[in-house]
């Protein structure tokens, strides 16, 4: 029997417009098989608070289909694709032409990727017994790693406060607390089952058991960006690989929707990409015509203290807008093309403003 339809706090949410009755009723009574999830649990972000722009997250790759019919017209909206279309994805660097320009005042390079093993429920379903089993598997999994990925796993439960010190200085460390988490079941039994890997450069990062299985992120100082594209895909394969061969299982991974995330605001590639880059010119513009131009180019801008952190000075980070309906390699391509129209622009509008 349909439960009764709920009162949904954010109203301009992509949850509430497409909700209706009828698909309230076909589907409150259903759980996932993997998870054991409800519509109810997926939505309750968009029901508890009034500020969601989605409010909807996946406990299971099997929310994603058991609940189509109004999961699909969710997605199709926000990555403004249609029913039909398909995604590829492609992490062959080579294929990448160009560089940023190499006297662009670029401070920093990264690229992350969300990947999730089939088999187990996603960050807002998995059980505690799933999440440790699949925290043993990573750790076998990383300790097979080589060359310039080999590297430490660090656990969260039982870490040193000299390691936990170290790694909040070096910016890794992701903590609880973070509300929408909460609420879609993210934080359970925090923090087993969670941890940290990096290699002995800090150029490759793994998180694991936060919003996703993994958060893979690939990172350096100054503009490489096809490098650190090319070492983000070299250890995805090679996580990848190590866990098929203790595990058998690999990453999920759809036809329609790609590599599947517990946010469907991430669905494809999951991949955001992004430098820090000094744009005085840009800046003496304002963030008004930055953010239009950057539009136009299919980017986006923020402050270098997050999404909601804020512009403090003339450094902004500039990372790729689309996630699905584009390849890896075709995003990357987009944000090289695009920081060098950027910097080029910045250093015409530096003259405008009479930038010292």
């Amino acid at each position: 029997m349909a439960a009764p339809f709920p009162e949904i706090k954010s109203k301009n949410s992509l949850t509430c417009k497409h909700l209706t009755k009828e698909l309230w009723d076909k589907y409150s009574a259903h759980e996932t098989k993997t998870a054991k999830f409800t519509l109810a649990k997926c939505m309750a972000c968009a029901v508890d608070y009034d500020d969601q722009g989605v409010g909807l997250y996946a406990g299971d790759w099997d929310s994603y289909r058991d609940f189509a019919e109004f999961f699909d017209l969710v997605i199709q909206e926000y990555h403004g694709i249609s029913p039909e279309s398909k995604h590829t994805s492609d992490m062959d660097a080579k294929k990448i032409t160009g560089t940023v320009d190499p006297t662009a005042p670029v401070l920093s390079t990264r690229i992350r990727v969300g990947r999730n093993l089939d088999g187990f429920g996603l960050s807002p379903g998995i059980s505690k017994e799933g999440r440790l089993e699949f925290e043993g598997l990573m750790k076998k999994a990383f300790a097979k790693l080589t060359g310039d990925l080999a590297g430490t796993y660090y656990p969260l439960v039982g870490m040193e406060e000299s390691v936990r010190q170290q790694l909040v200085d070096d910016h890794f460390l992701f903590m609880s607390g973070d509300r929408n988490l909460k609420t879609a079941g993210m934080e359970r039994n925090w923090p087993e089952g969670r941890g940290i890997f990096h290699n002995k450069d800090k150029t490759f990062l793994v998180w694991v058991n936060e919003e996703d299985q993994l958060r893979i992120i690939s990172m350096e100082k100054g503009s490489d960006l096809k490098g650190v594209f090319e070492r983000l895909s070299r250890g995805i394969a090679a996580v990848e690989e190590s866990v098929k061969a203790e595990s058998g299982k690999t990453f999920m991974i759809d036809p329609r929707y790609g590599y599947i995330h517990s946010c469907p605001t991430n669905l494809g590639t999951g991949m955001r990409a992004s430098v820090h880059a000094k744009l005085p010119g840009w800046h003496a513009e304002g963030l008004v015509a930055l953010k239009k131009r950057c539009e136009e180019l299919d980017v986006q801008p923020r402050g270098t203290r997050g999404e909601s952190g804020g512009h403090i000075d003339d450094t902004y980070d500039i990372s790729n807008k689309h996630r699905l309906g584009y390849s890896e390699v075709e995003l990357v391509q987009k944000l090289i093309d695009s920081i060098n129209t950027i910097v080029k622009e910045d250093r015409e509008l530096q003259i405008k403003h009479k930038v010292k």
